[in-house]
């Protein structure tokens, strides 16, 4: 499925989108929950890419965004993250959205909404969107989606 770039979203965010539905097309093979995320530094660089690994890691903490901030902090630092920008192929929860306040990202651009993914998958939904999660923050987690939606939903459809 190909979406329509949305205004203001550029060539850059799209392709660091792929990368995290591509990941949690990965998750979902291997077992795991059906999601990813990628980390992309302030200059635009792509520094990494993760998936869900809650069913491979007996991890119910194991959300793509937490993957990636843990390992991020471990391989590359906490100043490796300050001002990044994380593309999650679903809309982080509120866990994944303190995480990545506390990593010093700076920018969270996600695909498949809350609401989608409730649709999508059913079952236990934390209704405290990404936004509300990180309100008031200081400093300030600008929180951007959603981008290529239908392209993460198909994923999840797939579960």
């Amino acid at each position: 499925m190909n979406d329509k770039p949305v205004t203001g979203f550029t060539e850059q965010d799209i392709a660091a989108m792929r990368l995290a539905i591509d990941a949690s097309e990965q998750a979902l093979k291997r077992g795991d929950m059906p999601f990813g995320a990628t980390l992309v530094s302030p200059a635009g660089e792509v520094l990494m890419v993760e998936m869900n690994n809650q069913n491979t890691a007996q991890d119910c903490t194991g959300h793509a965004e937490m993957v990636l901030v843990r390992r991020a902090q471990k391989e590359l630092g906490l100043a490796a993250m300050r001002g990044a920008t994380v593309y999650a192929s679903g809309e982080p929860c509120a866990m994944c959205a303190g995480a990545m306040f506390w990593g010093g990202v700076g920018r969270v651009v996600f695909a498949a909404s809350t609401v989608q993914i409730g649709e999508a998958l059913g079952g236990a939904v934390l209704p405290l969107r990404t936004a509300d999660a990180v309100e008031g923050a200081s400093p300030v987690v600008e929180v951007i989606g959603s981008l290529l939606a239908n392209e993460a939903v198909s994923v999840l459809c797939k579960l």
